[in-house]
């Protein structure tokens, strides 16, 4: 029999005589590796799914005119948002809506119009709380505070007036302004947009809107729903782009774009916007829901490593205690061994080797475990499940081995110090 042929067999003797020692070394290895694997999966797996539940709660990403046209409100046309929205699919899945806002009378009261695609706000904004149904054709959608003013309910039925005098190139320089500078603020810049805008260009006595003509001439539309957020959209009034385009008797571009950007890199996005000069358009981030999102990725991450560096300080120690009653248990055979003239280094690889294996094992287990806990998760909290890394799960085999023969240093060094004099005496 060869030298390599003894070794392996004198391995597989010591493991299977010592079976319940061997078993403990691998569930070490096992939680071990189970505990970091599901860790980590889920360190990958959590930024992306973060940042899609964040998506659903509003844009992260506002974008508004940065120059008016020869009528003064001129807005964003079809074409720039076409290509805007290419720009940011290009790094990654996008979501947007549009907004033209338009200042309306309501019995002579001023209230912000928004003309919306439903579809689009609708799928952007799941957050929102919709007694009722979206704005069609001669419907609206009206938010509380309007609803609560006016003592309205579904069903019924509420009178619009437009004037131009309303829609001055000064009330739509501030809907634009308003909304870039509330959009790092408060990330409900469109909405910000249209409510601070709408008293501009109006009278007013005594610092109040003067409303001494009660008007109460427009176009009859019937409320199909109530939109109840607890923000500034409350307080704005939904139609189609249609009816508002009718209501206006006027065709314009929008003054606000939101996306729901899934970029890694929201800054770097908004940079490549504003660089694009000729595009007359300024885009900024929802700082509500980017920092949001980001501080709550970055507590559960380092939260995760936390959790798995005392999982891996307790494999060590687990694993060690193993290893070391297994070379106490085999004291008698190796000063024998060494008295027979095997080397110190002979039997630290022999014990190292067998280390190796109990990782191997164990990493092995642990990891299809791991993935299965870390599936069950992410289905749980997220209702997404998550494709399995390769890349990881042969890292965390190796690691599992590693940590294994790291933990057995300690007592095989006291192993290959032991006396045969000393040892044979006992004997």
């Amino acid at each position: 029999m060869t030298n390599t042929g003894m070794f392996f067999r004198m391995l597989f003797s010591a493991v299977f005589r010592r079976r319940s020692r061997a078993v403990m070394a691998v569930v070490a290895s096992l939680v071990g590796a189970a505990t970091l694997f599901c860790l980590a999966m889920i360190c990958i797996a959590v930024p992306q799914q973060m940042n899609e539940e964040m998506r659903a709660y509003g844009a992260n990403l506002i974008v508004t005119p940065t120059a008016s046209g020869a009528d003064g409100k001129a807005g964003i046309d079809s074409a720039m948002v076409e290509h805007t929205t290419e720009m940011v699919a290009t790094k990654g899945s996008e979501k947007h809506a549009t907004y033209r806002y338009e200042n309306v009378r309501v019995n002579a009261a001023p209230y912000v119009m928004a003309g919306i695609d439903t579809t689009e706000v609708r799928n952007l904004n799941h957050h929102w709380v919709v007694d009722g149904k979206w704005p069609s054709a001669g419907k609206v959608l009206i938010g509380r505070d309007v609803a609560d003013a006016m003592g309205l309910e579904v069903g019924g039925r509420i009178t619009i007036g437009y004037r131009a005098s309303d829609n001055t190139s000064t009330s739509a320089s501030t809907n634009s302004g308003s909304s870039s500078s509330s959009s790092s603020d408060e990330g409900t810049g469109s909405a910000n947009a249209g409510t601070e805008g709408a008293t501009s260009g109006q009278q007013t006595q005594d610092g109040r809107v003067s409303s001494d003509i009660m008007d109460t001439s427009g176009t009859e539309f019937r409320v199909s729903g109530i939109v109840d957020t607890g923000g500034s959209e409350d307080s704005i009034i939904y139609a189609t782009n249609d009816d508002v385009t009718k209501l206006t008797g006027a065709t314009r571009g929008v003054d606000v774009i939101e996306y729901s950007a899934g970029t890694e890199d929201l800054n770097a996005l908004v940079k490549s916007i504003n660089a694009m000069t000729s595009m007359h358009v300024k885009a900024q981030p929802v700082t509500k829901i980017t920092s949001s999102d980001t501080r709550i990725i970055t507590m559960l991450q380092t939260l995760f490593w936390i959790v798995s560096l005392v999982v891996l300080v307790l494999t060590l120690v687990g694993v060690g205690t193993t290893i070391s009653s297994i070379v106490s248990q085999r004291r008698n055979e190796i000063g024998l061994r060494k008295a027979l003239g095997a080397s110190s280094a002979a039997i630290g690889i022999e014990f190292y080797v067998e280390s190796a294996m109990y990782g191997l094992i164990g990493g092995l287990l642990g990891t299809a475990i791991g993935y299965g806990l870390a599936q069950w998760l992410c289905v749980a909290v997220f209702s997404r499940s998550i494709s399995f890394n390769w890349w990881l799960a042969a890292g965390s085999v190796v690691l599992a081995a590693l940590v294994a023969v790291i933990a057995s240093i300690p007592p095989v060094h006291r192993a290959t110090r032991i006396d045969p004099a000393v040892v044979l005496r006992e004997e």
